[in-house]
């Protein structure tokens, strides 16, 4: 999904990792380690912060199930939906349970020598409210009718509410070499190496190509998905996204 730039730095010195807002030099110091992560749950609004939280709670203290969450152009997130964040130093934030599988994600990639940079994580409704508009301005520039203009920005943006952000659970990651959300980003050598190992820390590639039919979403080779290591691992095997697995659970 279309967001701002956040930088994931390449220091392996420190284990955390480092979000620095786009093209903004003046966030480079601001690192996230064990220490200084700050939790709390927001609602599906994201508005209102309603606990502190001291620790992490694991996948399997939290279930799986509820990992496995659908949200697509079908099926908006739940009115009553509370994630438990982690909140960075630079206002990012993700879901508490893939946090520490993003963070060693983001390190093995690293000490292959690659450049990852994270450009987006948990997004509020309002805030997706706001790409969506901006996206449907830019087509109405473009000449479109506003219905027109209204149906190609979803295409590209996700309505307010059908946005995995939302949960906390995906983020967008892009090679620092080449940083457009396009096509192309699939042949840059960090998604080279997150389509081969994303799994093993349980994210998958959540709008594959050849899947735009069935996810509602147009081919993103930057967006992933925490499932858990299970559920990523039978998805990769058997080279399906999100919605068939669901169905395969079904049977």
């Amino acid at each position: 999904m279309l967001a701002l730039l956040v930088w994931l730095a390449a220091d392996t010195s420190r284990r955390g990792y480092v979000n620095l807002a786009a093209r903004d030099p003046a966030l480079a110091e601001h690192v996230v380690t064990q220490d200084d992560r700050k939790y709390y749950t927001v609602g599906a609004a994201g508005s209102d912060k309603t606990s502190v939280y001291d620790n992490e709670r694991t996948e399997e203290e939290s279930g799986g199930d509820d990992l496995l969450i659908l949200v697509n152009p079908w099926n908006e997130l739940p009115e009553d939906y509370e994630v438990e964040l982690v909140q960075l130093r630079n206002d990012q934030a993700v879901d508490e349970r893939c946090y520490s599988a993003l963070q060693k994600m983001m390190d093995d990639c690293r000490e292959e020598g690659l450049e990852p940079l994270i450009c987006s994580s948990y997004r509020t409704v309002k805030r997706q409210e706001e790409l969506y508009q901006k996206k449907v301005k830019e087509f109405k520039a473009q000449g479109l009718a506003l219905k027109a203009a209204k149906e190609e920005a979803a295409r590209v943006v996700a309505l307010p509410g059908t946005s995995e952000h939302h949960l906390g659970l995906a983020v967008d990651i892009v090679d620092m070499n080449y940083q457009q959300l396009d096509t192309h980003q699939e042949t840059t050598k960090v998604q080279k190496w997150m389509k081969e190992n994303s799994w093993r820390y349980g994210f998958i590639l959540r709008y594959p190509s050849g899947k735009s039919d069935i996810t509602g979403i147009i081919y993103e080779p930057w967006h992933y998905r925490y499932v858990g290591k299970e559920a990523a691992a039978e998805i990769y095997e058997q080279g399906i996204c999100l919605e068939e697995y669901l169905e395969t659970l079904k049977l």
